[in-house]
């Protein structure tokens, strides 16, 4: 089920949350309400994956109960070892035997191995319990309320990644507390933010993007301007769909009464590629960050040649790793290391205290950044290729557009507009929307265009549903 669909919008959203709110003085029923809901959310896309999602989360808190009770950080190991494995298997078996096949001549007949939606973000989200279990920085919860915590459909499918102390506590708040009208009303506005970014701006861009880097993997080198043209547009498609996504997810959990943490904050806005990744995917930088970085070296508390040396190197491994998690394939691997190469340039700059103006930081920032996404989008190297040789001008410096119409155009310059200029999402929805009778129209009509919208034309499904 999508949130930008009819169903989710028009019949399981109003049911579930006129459910829970019946059930406001029973704390432990709205959880199972909630549950439930999760379940048959998650269930509705592909059922035969349901088992896994339910068999996941007991055998983590099996993990995490065994850890606690018999104090045995071996079974933290355990329970992450066997998390990866899974997500191993999953996502990645068939790449491996791949690499594998070319490294040694032979061929390999792909498994067709169906990726659960989700698995990513819910492995992590379990992975940061266990950890933080092993520190001595987490408590063992009932298991109702860690079947909520991973299972809770907002978040479920493709993040915010939330820890557990950022969630579960906020089970055993009042639901009809003052301010409920108020949370239910800014929730809606993110809803509908999402949704616009998602049905109307997010799907038109991809018609631009889209028949380009599709011609590229069959084969054509697509013309100057349309290169360039397409890389912009995925650049806006991309950061469009996903914090639609992400303003969704907290806007729907703010309508049951839960806070989540913010996962965009106009990432484009930044001088430079650090503080872009510590705008873009936050939750997705901060995992990184405390459980891949440091853990590898890279802590500022040391200081030094050396410890420069090894800042860097864990720098690089942690953004590889990134690529890999977002796509099983050496192109988002390259992309990955593209962004860590870039990342220690860009701290050598600052220590050597070159100066560099905010103007041209942000123009090499955005620029790096947005030529790098030729392979996170591409099929393929060979067609990554195709459109690098054509935005470099090797077959010439065509100004055609002949497989975009030009109708959508304009458009780009609509989500530039948004991302360089608009306020986020969240600071609209929290602090310029103000209780006036002529906004409570405007989101109401915008909340009717995009169901029609979604009924009349094709929407696809979020990008990150793949990751």
């Amino acid at each position: 089920m999508l949130f930008h669909s009819q169903e989710f919008l028009l019949i399981f959203l109003p049911v579930v949350l006129a459910a829970y709110y019946l059930a406001a003085a029973h704390a432990r029923l709205r959880m199972a309400l909630l549950t439930a809901a999760s379940l048959v959310f998650y269930a509705y896309w592909d059922l035969r994956l349901l088992p896994l999602l339910v068999g996941s989360v007991l055998v983590n808190w099996l993990f995490a109960r065994g850890a606690r009770r018999l104090r045995a950080r071996s079974l933290v190991a355990a329970g992450v070892a066997v998390n990866l494995t899974v997500l191993g298997i999953f996502k990645y078996l068939d790449f491996f035997a791949d690499t594998l096949a070319a490294l040694t001549g032979t061929t390999h007949q792909p498994w067709s191995i169906v990726l659960p939606l989700g698995i990513s973000f819910f492995t992590f989200q379990q992975i940061t319990y266990l950890v933080d279990l092993g520190r001595g920085s987490a408590p063992l919860y009932r298991l109702d309320q860690y079947a909520l915590y991973v299972t809770f459909f907002p978040q479920l499918i493709a993040g915010p990644i939330v820890r557990h102390n950022e969630l579960i506590q906020q089970f055993a708040y009042p639901v009809l507390a003052d301010g409920r009208y108020e949370r239910l009303s800014r929730g809606l506005i993110l809803l509908v933010i999402g949704l616009l970014k998602k049905v109307v701006l997010a799907e038109t861009l991809a018609k631009i993007a889209d028949p380009v880097f599709g011609r590229a993997a069959e084969g054509t080198v697509p013309g100057f301007l349309e290169a360039w043209t397409a890389t912009v547009a995925f650049t806006f498609q991309i950061y469009l769909d996903f914090s639609a996504y992400s303003d969704m997810a907290i806007g729907l959990a703010l309508m049951f009464g839960f806070v989540l943490p913010v996962n965009f904050n106009a990432p484009f806005k930044a001088t430079s590629i650090r503080d872009l990744w510590r705008r873009w995917h936050m939750t997705l930088t901060r995992f990184l960050t405390d459980y891949v970085y440091l853990p590898l070296g890279g802590s500022r508390l040391l200081a030094g040649l050396g410890q420069n040396l090894r800042e860097g190197i864990a720098v690089v491994i942690t953004m590889l790793l990134c690529g890999l998690w977002h796509g099983a394939a050496w192109t988002f691997v390259l992309w990955g290391g593209v962004q860590g190469v870039a990342m220690v340039v860009n701290q050598s700059w600052r220590r050597a205290r070159l100066p560099m103006p905010d103007g041209l930081g942000w123009l090499l920032t955005f620029g790096l950044f947005a030529v790098s996404l030729v392979l996170f989008r591409s099929a393929d190297f060979a067609s990554a290729l195709r459109v690098y040789a054509a935005m470099v001008g090797v077959d010439g410096w065509s100004l055609a557009l002949e497989g975009i119409r030009e109708r959508y155009i304009p458009y780009i310059g609509v989500a530039a507009a948004l991302a360089l200029l608009g306020p986020t999402s969240q600071h609209f929805a929290f602090e310029l929307a103000r209780p006036r009778p002529l906004g409570a129209v405007g989101i109401a009509v915008a909340l009717v265009v995009c169901v029609l919208q979604i009924r009349t034309v094709d929407v696809q499904e979020f990008i990150y549903f793949q990751f």
